[in-house]
């Protein structure tokens, strides 16, 4: 028996579909912040001239990452742009020359052990592609190597519309191959179990067939249910290990990469090429002809949005996925380095439901993955009981949708259990800071 979770419609209409070049941007703008962590600081100013990957954002702390230009040209402003998360961050805005032209500090990194093997994945810029943002080096750079058993390949892509981890697996395998090895060797870890969904027909017959006599490399095929891409949720399925309340993978002798982010180390350390491309699913009910485009980090939402083509004015575009993906304040606002999909929604798919009382049926408490009550929650919150919230565990919510998705009388539960854990964090620092 699994964690819980629910039925989502596929939707992936992009899946047999090979990844298009978008055509170079006239303009791009790069944010200093695409990471957990602190923003990086531009090393440019402008009228400065840059190249592909040329480093523009160096990081301010080690929390911070690297930021590099993702087309040749010359630096039009240092700006500020508003996220989807309401925070202001600095931007390097440039004007492509349109030559891609590569910059000389593009090499492949000189790798020889564990240390200069993590340096690499720092150097390259590159962070948890699925969407989180992590950055990639501070989850490979463990302290303690021998605590590790077992790296988990999430390839599960389990939200409605994406398709672009797919699209990885079936054209850069051997960049994956590439990173499974570097891992290994420098790593010593042994043992790699790739999660995917049962859905991806095409992309398991070529990983059977590009490992099949790789040791030490396990196809786990999941069903298709959401949110099998969920960190806890993929270890309990694929090695039948709980993270407990509190805990990291870590803590159970397993790493989490991203299928995309691994491939893309695979590729770094062949080409020395920073991350400076994405490739994106741009789909939803806006659009009129879906597909999976490579496109410079920086591109304008609205340049995607034009080359796909729009059947209807979008009414809501989101990062991502439409169970937590995030609302882009504008279509002017650039793809970014954890961009894995723009979905752009009709009005109709967009409108918000009619949301009724409660009729407790507990079908929330049911679906969800972590077996919480996001009714109690739900109550708790609304009178301000923030010790109910930490007795009702409102932290470890991963704020995957199942909740909200399920519910009949289409109560906000998912954006409810976000207030509630605002709420509970300020509540344990006032307790902590009366100690």
């Amino acid at each position: 028996m699994g964690l819980r979770g629910t039925k989502v419609p596929h939707k992936k209409n992009t899946a047999a579909l090979a990844s298009e070049a978008l055509p170079t941007p006239p303009v791009v703008t790069i944010p200093m912040s695409m990471h957990i962590g602190k923003p990086a600081k531009p090393v440019v100013k402008r009228g400065d001239e840059v190249k592909v990957g040329q480093l523009i954002g160096a990081p301010d702390g080690f929390f911070s990452m690297k930021i590099h230009s993702s087309v040749s040209g010359k630096v039009k402003a240092i700006d500020e742009l508003t996220m989807m998360n309401g925070m202001k961050v600095q931007t390097v805005v440039i004007e492509s020359d349109g030559l891609q032209e590569k910059s000389d500090e593009v090499k492949p990194p000189v790798v020889s052990d564990f240390d200069s093997f993590v340096e690499a994945v720092k150097n390259s810029g590159v962070v948890g592609l699925g969407g989180a943002g992590f950055p990639s080096f501070i989850k490979l750079g463990v302290k303690e190597l021998t605590r590790i058993d077992a790296v988990v390949i999430n390839a599960a892509e389990c939200e409605p519309y994406i398709t672009s981890d797919t699209r990885t697996i079936i054209e850069k395998s051997e960049y994956l191959a590439k990173g499974i090895e570097a891992v290994r060797k420098f790593m010593g870890v042994q043992r790699f179990v790739l999660g995917i969904e049962d859905n991806k027909t095409e992309a398991i017959e070529k990983l059977r067939a590009d490992f099949a006599s790789t040791d030490g490399v396990e196809i786990r095929v999941l069903p298709s249910m959401y949110p099998q891409g969920g960190e806890k949720v993929l270890v309990y399925h694929t090695l039948g290990r709980m993270i407990p309340r509190g805990e990291l993978p870590i803590d159970v002798g397993v790493i989490v990469i991203n299928v995309t982010t691994l491939a893309f180390i695979g590729e770094y350390l062949e080409t020395g090429m920073p991350l400076t491309e994405k490739c994106v699913t741009v789909d939803g009910s806006a659009i009129e002809t879906p597909k999976n485009l490579n496109v410079p980090i920086g591109t304008p939402i609205q340049n995607l949005l034009d080359f796909c083509k729009t059947k209807a004015e979008p009414a809501k575009i989101l990062y991502g996925g439409p169970m937590m993906g995030l609302a882009v304040p504008s279509a002017d606002n650039p793809v970014l380095k954890q961009t894995n999909a723009i979905v752009a929604m009709d009005e109709k798919e967009a409108k918000p439901p009619k949301t009724t009382p409660c009729i407790n049926c507990g079908r929330c408490l049911n679906h969800c993955p972590l077996k919480l009550d996001p009714r109690a929650i739900a109550r708790a919150y609304k009178l301000g009981e923030a010790a109910d919230l930490d007795r009702l565990c409102v932290d470890i919510c991963m704020e995957c949708g199942c909740c909200s998705y399920v519910c009949p009388a289409k109560r906000p539960l998912v954006q409810t259990n976000k207030l509630a854990k605002a709420m509970l964090r300020k509540y344990l620092r006032e307790k902590e800071d009366k100690k």
